[in-house]
């Protein structure tokens, strides 16, 4: 494996040192990857250019971007900014759980969210970070700088799930604080009620934001393959109970099936993109779906 393309591996990453480092190097990664299936042929441009539109001002066109690819291209300065994005986490306690192998559900979130903030300001577009349970425990709003950066990549490196989950109370009060519309990207298990969740991320569209619903779970909670015996521990309220998983398996996967399917199907019906992910999925995945949505967004 390429050196780069190793840190699109979860695991990997969350041995990195710090938040700051990952970001980087799940990015660097990326790019590396860009060439490589099944991503051949799809390409962005990074930092420094943004394509011609009408009513730019042609004395910022760059002519040796044109002769080599035959497009207009405009520099971009540092003050300019293209999109504001919302990054919004589920920071409840369910969040926090981990199979064997595995990182932590709030872990890979966070390092996804880290490479999509690093990404962002390397584009000249304002990132702005919230991280919620019941109700909204941190809001950074929507900024462009590099300084503010690292700002966010620490309180993703700081933050730690805590507290019940009440995802669509505070859903619905992060919808009415964005004040100019843009890009929200949701990223969480989505354990709650489907109905109210879906009405909550309703909220944003009605706002005039284009949605991204990133759905973040460890391989087991899909699969339930967890052997003869086990014992649950709920995560928020702290109660266990023996069971004999393989006894309820094939139930429980229709269920899942079932729960999934509802969001990917109610994402559809109200334009919204639906990002299915589990904690041993390689970064890629989610940073190109976020990029495929800027792209048509241009």
């Amino acid at each position: 494996m390429n050196e780069s393309l190793k840190y699109l591996q979860p695991a990997v990453a969350a041995q990195l040192a710090n938040m700051e480092l990952r970001a980087r190097l799940v990015v660097e990664g990326f790019i590396t990857g860009l060439h490589k299936s099944p991503y051949h042929g799809f390409s962005v441009e990074f930092t420094e250019h943004r394509q011609y539109m009408p009513g730019d001002e042609i004395k910022h066109i760059d002519w040796k971007a044109y002769g080599k690819t035959d497009r207009f291209y405009i520099k971009q300065f540092e003050e300019e900014t293209n999109l504001k994005s919302y990054l919004l986490i589920d920071a409840s306690r369910s969040m926090d759980y981990a199979s064997k192998g595995n990182i932590k559900k709030f872990e890979y979130a966070s390092y996804i969210a880290a490479a999509l903030s690093y990404l962002m300001i390397e584009q000249r577009d304002a990132v702005g970070l919230t991280l919620f349970d019941e109700a909204v425990r941190i809001s950074l709003p929507p900024r462009a700088t590099r300084p503010y950066l690292k700002e966010l990549l620490k309180e993703l490196d700081n933050a730690r799930p805590a507290n019940k989950t009440g995802i669509a109370a505070a859903l619905h009060l992060i919808a009415e604080q964005i004040k100019r519309r843009g890009l929200v990207i949701v990223l969480s298990d989505f354990f709650d009620k489907p109905e109210t969740v879906m009405t909550a991320l309703k909220h944003f569209r009605h706002k005039g934001n284009e949605v991204i619903v990133m759905q973040v779970l460890d391989p087991l909670e899909r699969s339930f393959a967890f052997g003869s015996d086990a014992v649950f521990k709920d995560l928020e309220t702290q109660e266990e109970i023996m069971t004999q998983p393989w006894h309820i398996q094939k139930a429980y996967q229709q269920s899942m099936h079932d729960f999934l399917e509802f969001y990917k199907r109610q994402c559809r019906d109200n334009n919204m993109d639906y990002v299915l992910l589990d904690t041993g999925t390689p970064f890629d995945k989610a940073i190109f779906e976020y990029l495929n949505k800027r792209k048509r967004m241009n």
